[in-house]
């Protein structure tokens, strides 16, 4: 119970310093954002747990192929905003365009007999 207690405030505080960092420059929040951070605590806390590479290595390529349609929230998301459309309406588009791309993700690997 304790570990998982580490987990949920190691990861909320890196939840709040990015949104800290944000406040002050929008730069150096998507820098600290985009740090794979998150991923590497993943790896660590899955490692930990398992002591298994072959799932940690699993994970890591499943990242990566995610990671391209995870692209997509970030090219709608400030096009809607900037046009004028108010911030939840621009967030949930910009997450259904996401969601439609992890789809199109997934048909892609397995057409193509990617898996994890």
């Amino acid at each position: 119970m304790l570990y998982a207690a580490v987990k949920v405030l190691v990861t909320a505080v890196l939840v709040v310093a990015i949104s800290e960092a944000a406040k002050r420059s929008s730069v150096l929040g998507g820098i600290i954002a985009s740090l794979p951070v998150t991923s590497i605590l993943a790896f660590i806390w899955l490692y930990g747990e398992t002591s298994d590479t072959v799932k940690v290595a699993n994970l890591a390529s499943s990242i990566f192929w995610y990671v391209l349609p995870s692209l997509v929230l970030f090219l709608v998301l400030p096009v809607l905003l900037l046009r004028g459309v108010g911030f939840w309406p621009s967030l949930a588009i910009a997450s259904v365009a996401t969601f439609v791309a992890y789809i199109c993700m997934s048909a892609l690997l397995a057409r193509f007999g990617v898996t994890f």
